[in-house]
């Protein structure tokens, strides 16, 4: 495949069939003489038009990654890109099409019907989250050019150190999910992630896998990852941080800090060789996640808000075809660059503000010891949404001392959706949209990805320039005392 002529993979996928890519994407890179790997799981039409923009289309190979084959946002992304080869190759065009699926599903049946030039059937008792080591991981390795069989030895080494006859105190993934379990029933349920900067990218795939699979009942474990390194004194007692080390790059300014932090709290260090240790790593926390699922008393291989989210946003699709307006209701409050829509505690909280920065004082008001921020944007992630976002949670960190979590939609609704949805009720939520200076339609559908995009989301909704609204919103929020 990587031998006729394809200099870009784009990766069209949601959640355990994207997250693992973007991961080897980013810590790896193409070897040489294989394509460049992108990873599309944005329905916001300017991280469409982005990716569109980053390949060439006839050199471009699509991988149309879906375990259950009818993700609504993924065979979007399939409908929006077969039409556009199509129009540029026409009937050849299958040929620059791969499917990732589970068997029988209509993925599969599409595909072969569409001459896709390969259709790989994951086998279907692996859970999307799970995935990593199956086809949804390695079908992007190979095209990376990375060493399949190293990356899979490091993973066998780590199965074998965690098999049942191996003494807990020994076995890495046994222990790990004993303490990851242990101290979130005693209230450290916020595991924070910190990483050698080689691995950054590790802590998007870990989010999805301890959310999705622990927020349940009421209960679950709240992974914080990309949150910026502070002070000791600025975080609760609700932290249990795990460092990633790589050893042979390993920053010694980063180990001091870490060392210093562990005085107040604790952390687990794990050490990682070279980037090939991920393969013993995906399936570590594997192990260690159903084990922390166990400790927790909740099962960690279904995710029913998962699929409620899925159907809601079917239903209010399936409602915009009928009527052509979306059930979106008034806003709360607003000004000539934002409107605030919610219900609830927010509306009570927020109804009298004569301001924007009160509004939002009044709502962040609201948080308590031992809650968490999750901030949720759908928007395009470019540097200056990163940016602001970055800013405001660390300010959200330090002010309130709380936990603070990122997430880009719709891929947080296969993500940590089930946790904010399933877990316990201490989560606060701020959520951002935008005007779409442009829309794209969904060929085939009376409905754009824009709308697409509103049909899931309660919000904070940026008027105008996303970045300047969201600068607005920072420098709200970094006034508040």
């Amino acid at each position: 495949m990587v031998r006729d002529g394809f200099r870009h993979v784009l990766l069209l996928g949601m959640g355990g069939s994207s997250l693992c890519p973007e991961v080897l994407a980013r810590t790896f890179g193409p070897a040489r003489g294989f394509p460049r790997l992108h990873v599309l799981d944005s329905t916001a039409p300017a991280a469409i038009r982005a990716a569109q923009g980053r390949v060439q289309l006839p050199r471009t190979l699509f991988i149309v990654a879906s375990k259950s084959g009818t993700t609504p946002e993924v065979h979007a992304f399939h409908q929006y890109f077969f039409a556009r080869a199509q129009a540029a190759s026409g009937e050849r065009a299958g040929g620059q099409f791969v499917a990732i699926t589970d068997p029988g599903t209509p993925l599969e049946a599409t595909a072969r019907a569409q001459g896709f030039r390969r259709v790989f059937l994951n086998p279907p008792d692996i859970g999307g989250r799970y995935s990593a080591l199956s086809y949804f991981g390695l079908v992007p390795a190979a095209l990376l050019g990375l060493d399949l069989a190293r990356l899979l030895d490091r993973a066998e080494r780590m199965a074998q150190a965690c098999v049942a006859c191996v003494p807990t105190r020994e076995n890495p993934g046994l222990w790990l999910g004993a303490i990851l379990g242990a101290l979130a029933r005693r209230g450290r349920d916020k595991l924070t992630l910190l990483c050698s900067p080689e691995l950054a990218a590790f802590g998007a795939w870990l989010e999805q896998l301890v959310a999705e699979s622990t927020g349940k009942e009421g209960r679950g474990i709240v992974p914080v990852e990309g949150e910026p390194l502070g002070r000791a004194d600025r975080y609760g007692e609700d932290r249990l941080f795990v460092y990633l080390r790589l050893d042979g790059t390993a920053d010694s300014g980063l180990d001091a800090r870490i060392r210093r932090l562990a005085k107040r709290h604790p952390v687990v260090t794990l050490h990682l060789e070279d980037p090939y240790d991920l393969g013993g790593e995906f399936f570590r926390w594997g192990f260690a996640t159903a084990v922390a699922g166990a400790v927790l008393e909740v099962d960690p291989f279904d995710q029913p808000n998962v699929q409620e989210s899925k159907d809601l946003t079917r239903d209010l699709l399936d409602e915009y075809k009928a009527t052509g307006t979306l059930p979106e209701g008034e806003p709360i409050w607003s000004d000539e660059a934002i409107a605030l829509y919610g219900d609830g505690a927010t509306a009570s909280a927020v109804a009298e503000s004569r301001s924007f920065a009160a509004a939002l004082k009044a709502h962040l008001a609201l948080l308590r010891p031992g809650d968490y921020a999750a901030l949720t944007a759908y928007l395009h992630r470019g540097p200056g949404t990163e940016e602001a976002l970055t800013a405001i949670r660390r300010r959200v960190r330090d002010r309130f001392r709380v936990a603070t979590t990122v997430g880009y939609g719709p891929r947080f609704l296969h993500s940590t959706g089930q946790l904010h949805k399933g877990g316990g009720d201490n989560g606060l939520f701020l959520q951002f949209t935008a005007d779409d200076r442009t829309d794209l339609p969904i060929p085939g559908e009376p409905y754009s990805f824009g709308i697409m995009k509103r049909a899931q989301a309660l919000r904070v909704h940026l008027m105008g320039d996303p970045e300047a609204g969201l600068a607005k919103v920072r420098r709200a929020v970094e006034r508040i005392r």
